[in-house]
């Protein structure tokens, strides 16, 4: 516990230092194929199961996930939890303050997340989209009409981009870090492979973790995404039929008339 929560008190140093965060064009960030990109992606359930499970046993020591309700967990488009599970999840993680009883009870489903900002760290609920992993070339944005904002990938590279070369600065011990610009980072490596047993018998690797941990996140800052992609090509469809059809009666509409003009 001790640990995780050395670990996430440095990890809140660093996503605070905003700024330099999303500065993050200036190290290496790898493209991670995740199956939510593109037009047609969807989630993959188990991996979002996954990343709630590195969640809940690492990152949630000191991060808060506010925006976030219990009961979307039960979400078809989400991590797709019975919602016995999600009682029992909500019931045996985590306590909320009520104001009724002016005391913490176990969570319920109707419940957040609680926010969690006792050292200092920033909530998960939006980190996803509030980073930017992918920028340019030369200001222009062109990776990001591309790639997408790559905020996941972002995340996936920061926890995947521990060289194990650390840095005294100081009197503090700053750790190297491909993703991370200018090379150094204040946390210490928060992933080292097997820091959960997953529940589907998945390898549980520093990069497995660190895309189901992303993944999670993103479906957190984004739970509605495939209902917008669903909208999103039925609006394509019917402006492109539409289209058509609109061509077609103007040419029958003009007809006579473009006729009339070659006869003359």
């Amino acid at each position: 516990m001790f640990k995780k929560l050395a670990l996430s008190a440095a990890m809140a140093l660093a996503l605070t230092t905003g700024g330099a965060f999303a500065a993050g064009a200036e190290g290496h960030v790898e493209d991670f194929d995740f199956s939510f990109e593109g037009p047609f992606g969807t989630f993959d359930q188990m991996q979002l199961q996954r990343g709630l499970q590195v969640y809940t046993e690492v990152c949630s020591a000191c991060h808060g996930l506010r925006y976030v309700s219990f009961r979307s967990l039960a979400a078809d488009s989400g991590p797709g939890l019975p919602e016995d599970q999600v009682r029992a999840y909500a019931e045996q993680n985590f306590e909320v303050f009520d104001a009724e009883l002016d005391d913490f009870r176990p969570a319920t489903p109707a419940d957040n997340f609680p926010v969690n900002d006792s050292l200092g760290a920033p909530d998960l609920s939006l980190m996803a989209k509030a980073r930017a992993g992918f920028h340019g070339p030369y200001g222009t944005g062109i990776n990001q009409f591309l790639k997408g904002m790559g905020g996941p990938e972002y995340i996936a590279s920061l926890l995947t981009g521990y060289t194990g070369e650390t840095l005294e600065q100081a009197g503090t011990i700053l750790y190297e870090n491909t993703a991370f610009p200018g090379g150094y980072i204040s946390m210490a490596p928060p992933l080292y492979g097997d820091d959960v047993e997953y529940a589907d018998g998945a390898e549980a690797t520093i990069e497995a973790e660190a895309k189901d941990v992303a993944a999670f996140l993103m479906w957190a800052a984004e739970p509605k995404m495939m209902a917008r992609k669903q909208a999103g090509f039925v609006g394509v469809v019917f402006l492109t039929l539409l289209s058509v059809l609109l061509y077609l009666t103007n040419k029958r509409i003009w007809a006579p008339v473009k006729g009339k003009k070659k006869h003359a």
